[in-house]
């Protein structure tokens, strides 16, 4: 059974319709990558999954259950989220900020976690520092680490390698991939589409709120669909670690 789930789900914002009869599922123990042109829908696809935004018609199911028959505790249970924005209000250490991925684990437990997830980020150093002293790519980390110290069996992260350097990039995503290895069901959403087809098992295109892929990644990334979706060309090749996507500008 999917662990994350919408059926035929439309949501307007802003009187846009920002879904139109979306159907999707994330099973656990698979990474699936969720990529389209800016403003397809892929935060809003994240976002009505966690009950973020309201949809107008369909469902959106979290552990088999309507996301709005369950409280912010169970959905907070059933699924960690690393939104878009990485804005911290207040400049607390960032073990704070790590553990406030568990709200209702015991303290020490929580800070416990915290730690043990600030390390595998790579921020291990920085768990006393406060998150108003860092770089972008440092808060980044330690937001993703909030993420990590959660256990829910999914997790929901939106764009989680923008601004990113390349190592640290390669870091998230081998980490998504840990997580799904574990048995989590992991929905990211990602512009680069060669790291989409490097690390997800599955990969879903969204274009202006409708699915229109959703299948391996060099079906769902063919020739045809980037050049319709995207307006690129690309082709996939063989290389020593794997089929890689190669792709380049149209031109005229």
């Amino acid at each position: 059974m999917s662990v994350l789930e919408l059926r035929g789900a439309v949501a307007r914002l802003d009187g846009r319709v920002v879904l139109d009869r979306v159907d999707l599922g994330v099973n656990p123990g698979e990474i699936v990558a969720l990529v389209g042109p800016n403003g397809a829908g892929k935060s809003s696809v994240i976002r009505a999954l966690l009950g973020l935004i309201p949809l107008q018609c369909g469902q959106a199911l979290l552990g088999g259950q309507t996301v709005v028959s369950l409280s912010s505790r169970a959905r907070s249970e059933r699924a960690a989220y690393l939104p878009q924005e990485r804005r911290i209000a207040w400049n607390m250490a960032a073990v704070e900020i790590a553990a406030l991925g568990a709200p209702f684990l015991p303290g020490a437990l929580a800070i416990s976690r915290a730690q043990e997830a600030l390390a595998a980020v790579g921020a291990g150093a920085l768990a006393d520092r406060g998150v108003a002293e860092m770089s972008g790519g440092e808060r980044a980390r330690v937001l993703l680490a909030r993420a990590l110290v959660c256990k829910a069996p999914a997790l929901l992260a939106d764009e989680p390698i923008a601004g990113l350097d390349p190592d640290a990039q390669l870091l998230v995503l081998d980490l998504l991939r840990e997580r799904a290895r574990s048995g989590q069901a992991v929905l990211v959403s990602l512009h680069d589409l060669t790291l989409a087809a490097r690390h997800a098992d599955r990969v879903i295109v969204i274009d202006r709120g409708r699915i229109v892929a959703d299948a391996a990644p060099a079906t769902a990334l063919s020739v045809e669909r980037l050049a319709e979706t995207f307006a690129i060309n690309g082709r996939w090749i063989e290389s020593p670690s794997g089929p890689l996507l190669d792709l380049c500008r149209r031109q005229g």
